[in-house]
């Protein structure tokens, strides 16, 4: 009776925690159907990050609050029409690459 208890004692203990793994993204094959799909703030977290990655390659050091904000919004318009394809393809196209 004391190793149900204690089983179940730190099966409650670990239980919450396996809730909150983390999650990985393979960000080079993320579709722009994927990217439209996202949770408000997952599509927050993605753009952000992508955006950070893309302005380092360039070697921006500034951030420019409305211009990201007028940048998500054409990435959101030009996967509407481009649902296939990789959100990185497409931003690299656009950019004129980011290596």
């Amino acid at each position: 009776m004391k190793k149900l208890a204690m089983s179940l004692a730190l099966a409650t203990m670990i239980a919450p925690t396996l809730s909150h793994a983390q999650v990985d993204i393979d960000m080079g094959r993320l579709t722009c159907a994927d990217y439209l799909a996202m949770s408000p703030e997952g599509e927050k977290v993605f753009s952000a990050w992508m955006s950070g990655w893309f302005n380092q390659k360039k070697g921006y050091t500034t951030v420019d609050l409305e211009a990201y904000a007028r940048n998500v919004a054409s990435v959101k318009k030009w996967c509407a029409a481009n649902l296939k394809d990789s959100v990185m393809g497409g931003l690299q196209a656009a950019t004129g690459g980011a290596n």
